[in-house]
């Protein structure tokens, strides 16, 4: 391998140098020197490894050279959790499947299904989320990263009718887990939030010392297909795991054919079981779909879609024909970072559009509708309706990632984010620019109009939608999501979320006129099932009654926190008698911290 020489005066010593702002100050290493490393940071970014045809003593001398400078020039320092953030903390692994049947408050259905219920979600190794300070700056985790843990619940019935219950936790063991873990101690130098030198310096130190310019944290939600089970997040494609045992088994590309990070929220496509993807990169090709057989076998379709920026798209849509693709002003740019910017950057005044393309559609047969900017990560459901195409999401005036420009008061930020807007000003503080409603757009494939709205309102705001799965891609009359709990918030600096709403999404509400009848206005019906104080959830699931029943026969179930108690439960909430007491709340033998997604997943569990 060819020897590199770096424009930077780096003094080594054997005593770990001092740290100060004024150090910070005088930028010891400069923007433009560093500007010299581009095409080598580039590369990083577009390779997944580089000691693949390097002799094993020479990787090794390489790799201690650049220990001994990362030991010398980075300090590691854990971030603070305020006691409103305690439940952020992570826990250690149970490891083994605990019995939990004699800790039920109510009865679990009999009706209800054999499966599991698992939840994904961070839970950092070495104590919590770092910070690094160096000579290039500071950089830092962020409130997204941290190793995926995956929490699951597993119900399985005697042949007497009676239930077992098992709760186990377990971290997915990646490949960068494994090479951190086996350290004893924080490798992976934060590269997403900091100042620009530094967040710099930490991709190309990840990536000379490791050949991954980060971690793969597969910490976002949990999906099935073809029988088989996987975890994954954003940057990474997933791994596959043993559903009984939370066992990580191997990285999962297709077969060798996905060689590139892959959606968190994959779609099944309606009819046939192929399975929808994407995956975003921060280098050309900027957004990438696929098709995966039913089979999962194969990938019969790989397009790259020719954007012109890297939109963090998080989720797409499917319907029976049709591809959904939200290209929206929240872009991840390597060159912006090189110029000393940030990394990750929502651009209110960018442009937003959503595309609609046939299932194996390329570039050109991409239809782009221009909408109004703003922030969605989570889409409820997609369909056709004549003409159009309908598209239903979470939809907020600003992102919460990554969150604010790096120096600004963070929690104060995020705080003045989450506060209750006014129902005069229609939401349009930007203080309070989180506020998150469920939207609909409909795309007329035809005339190319588009026609825009609110569905919810301003009087909660809310997130993570969750449907009957049978109808993805189908036009549905229900869905689901968290609500945010905007005081709790507000105080914490965290979206915390202290119930659940149904969504009656071909029933608009009903409001006394000022001469006192009842008139509909166009808000959807919503009802609404609150925890107690200081109760919150994440990782709501829909679990289908089986049979061939109504769209929302079936529960909701979700991992509830009782932080004046410091114990975690499973809900149960009857879907169809939403705003009633859940029919049961499972107490677990451990703190399970707010995570991301959760699934249910039907099977047979003797475990």
């Amino acid at each position: 391998m060819t020897s590199l020489s770096y424009p930077i005066q780096v003094s080594c010593s054997s005593k770990r140098p001092s740290f100060s702002p004024g150090l910070y100050n005088r930028s010891t290493v400069s923007l433009s020197s560093f500007i010299n490393l581009k095409p080598l940071i580039l590369k990083a970014l577009q390779q997944n490894t580089i000691f693949r045809h390097v002799p094993k003593t020479i990787k090794e001398a390489w790799v201690r050279l650049f220990d001994v400078f990362v030991d010398l020039a980075f300090e590691f320092v854990d971030q603070p959790l305020l006691p409103s953030q305690s439940n952020l903390a992570p826990v250690e692994e149970i490891g083994k499947a605990v019995e939990v049947s004699g800790f039920i408050n109510g009865r679990i259905p009999h009706d209800f299904p054999e499966g599991l219920y698992i939840r994904n979600g961070p839970n950092p190794l070495f104590g919590g989320l770092k910070s690094t300070k160096s000579i290039f700056g500071k950089s830092s985790h962020t409130w997204i990263e941290g190793e995926g843990m995956l929490h699951a619940l597993y119900f399985s019935k005697h042949s007497d009718g009676r239930w077992k219950i098992s709760y186990n936790n377990r971290h997915v063991q990646t490949e960068t887990f494994k090479l951190e873990k086996d350290r004893k101690k924080p490798a992976f130098l934060p590269a997403i939030e900091g100042d620009s030198l530094a967040v710099l310096s930490a991709y190309l130190l990840n990536w000379l010392r490791f050949g991954f310019v980060n971690k793969y944290l597969s910490n976002t939600s949990v999906f099935e297909h073809s029988g088989k089970f996987y975890s994954v997040a954003e940057n990474h494609i997933p791994q596959e795991i043993d559903i009984l045992t939370l066992e990580t088994k191997r990285n999962w590309d297709a077969n060798g054919a996905w060689n590139r990070p892959f959606t968190s929220h994959p779609k099944k496509s309606p009819g046939t079981g192929e399975l929808v993807i994407m995956g975003i990169h921060p280098q050309k090709p900027y957004f990438e779909l696929g098709v995966i057989s039913a089979d999962g076998n194969k990938l019969l379709h790989k397009v790259d879609l020719k954007l012109n920026r890297c939109c963090l798209c998080h989720d797409i849509g499917v319907t029976r024909r049709y591809n959904v693709i939200m290209d929206f002003p929240l872009t991840l740019d390597i060159n912006r970072l090189i110029r000393g910017g940030p990394l990750i950057k929502y651009n209110k005044e960018g442009y937003a559009r959503i595309g609609v393309m046939p299932r194996y559609g390329d570039a050109d047969s991409v239809r782009w509708f221009e909408v109004e900017p703003s922030c969605t990560f989570h889409i409820l459901n997609c369909y056709e309706h004549f003409d159009e195409v309908v598209v239903l999401a979470c939809r907020a005036r600003n992102s919460i990632i990554p969150g604010p420009d790096f120096g600004l008061n963070k929690f104060e930020w995020f705080s003045k984010g989450f506060e209750q807007i006014d129902k005069e000003n229609n939401g349009k503080s930007e203080d309070k620019s989180f506020f998150s409603c469920i939207y609909e757009w409909r795309l007329n494939v035809q005339t190319g109009e588009v026609a825009e709205k609110n569905l919810t309102g301003t009087e909660y705001s809310m997130d993570f939608p969750i449907i009957n799965e049978k109808y993805i891609g189908n036009k549905n009359k229900f869905g689901y999501t968290q609500v945010i709990n905007s005081s709790a918030s507000s105080i914490s600096g965290m979206a915390k979320y202290g119930g659940l709403a149904k969504l009656y999404l071909e029933e608009t509400k009903l409001e006394l006129s000022s001469q006192g009848t009842r008139k509909p206005e166009e808000l959807i019906k919503v009802e609404y099932h609150k925890f107690p104080e200081n109760t919150f959830c994440s990782g709501a699931a829909f679990v289908a009654k089986p049979g061939d029943g109504e769209e929302d026969d079936g529960w909701i179930t979700t991992y509830v926190h009782n932080e004046d108690s410091n114990t975690s439960h499973v809900y149960i909430v009857d879907a169809k008698n939403f705003t009633d007491e859940p029919v049961a709340k499972i107490t677990l033998p451990s703190r399970v911290p707010y995570g991301f997604h959760g699934a249910f997943m039907p099977l047979p569990c003797k475990i």
